[in-house]
């Protein structure tokens, strides 16, 4: 008799298991992660330089680690606001899993740390599936990609904790439909709050800051995303039926799919049924090299 094994759910169901003592190993010495996702040029990088500067000059114990496939710019930006930065070279893979993180963290992250940025890799497919141990997701959207956004990359607007409307500065001059973006979102995420921010102006960025340390301080713990994404994907269907290959790009990824990908599968999203997708309200709404 012959046994179809879905290559995809082993590595997910690998990946979950990594994600699990990854998240242990930080709460046991009262670390938050925060995993950050966006599209390549959302204004990730500037957000972030921002929190992290904010919370150093607050006296907070924050790090941060950046992902790309090459280069160590994002790494050399984030340096200045003087809290402890790590640059990690994906070679080629176009996403983060946890396992590869946890390797990064031992001997470098500082025990002290109260909040660990992760900026994932520029991508709303590859991530979106893979639970790297956060207990906060959060998912940003430009002005300049437009207001469908949420609706385009489902899974990835889906499964957020804090939605972030970056570049809120240029919102008139791109003609961005804001309440069109925040009813995609909702559709896709029901209740999710939406926060708009600036990096440029400083809009914003202290009230996200809030939020991730309201979430910090003990707002009640998520339920990690595995439990989350077999709530929302208990009928979720691949009709391809084949693992996941390297792309023709030279990309690598396990993804089980998302609209944003090629190949066809359905989808019956449930919100109601996922207790643990609880949400802290907003206050006011192969390689490493580490930074100098």
């Amino acid at each position: 008799m012959c046994r179809v094994v879905d290559l995809r759910q082993a590595v997910l169901a690998e990946n979950d298991a990594s994600a699990l003592a990854l998240r242990e190993y930080l709460a046991a010495q009262g670390t938050v992660e925060v995993n950050l996702l966006s599209s390549p040029g959302s204004g990730k990088t500037a957000l972030l330089e921002g929190l992290l500067s904010r919370a150093v000059a607050a006296g907070t114990p924050v790090a941060a680690i950046t992902a790309d496939l090459a280069t160590e710019n994002d790494a050399r930006r984030l340096a200045r606001a003087g809290a402890p930065v790590k640059q990690v070279l994906t070679d080629g893979l176009c996403h983060l899993e946890a396992g590869m993180l946890r390797g990064h963290l031992d001997g470098w992250l500082p025990r002290e740390t109260r909040v660990l940025f992760v900026e994932n890799v520029g991508n709303l497919v590859c991530p979106a599936s893979y639970d790297i141990g956060e207990s906060l997701r959060i998912v940003l959207g430009s002005v300049t990609e437009g207001e469908d956004k949420p609706l385009k990359y489902p899974t990835a607007f889906g499964l957020a904790h804090l939605v972030v409307i970056t570049k809120t500065d240029i919102a008139g001059a791109v003609e961005f439909d804001g309440p069109a973006f925040r009813r995609n979102v909702q559709q896709v995420n029901p209740g999710v709050p939406v926060l708009e921010t600036s990096a440029r102006t400083g809009a914003g960025v202290d009230e996200l800051l809030a939020f991730v340390l309201g979430h910090a301080a003990g707002v009640p713990a998520h339920r990690p995303l595995l439990a989350r994404r077999h709530a929302r994907h208990a009928h979720h269907r691949h009709d391809d039926g084949n693992a996941r290959g390297p792309h023709a790009d030279g990309h690598r990824h396990h993804d089980p799919g998302d609209p944003g990908d090629s190949h066809s599968h359905s989808h019956s999203h449930s919100h109601s049924d996922d207790p643990g997708h609880s949400r802290p309200a907003p206050s006011a709404v192969r390689g490493t090299a580490e930074a100098p």
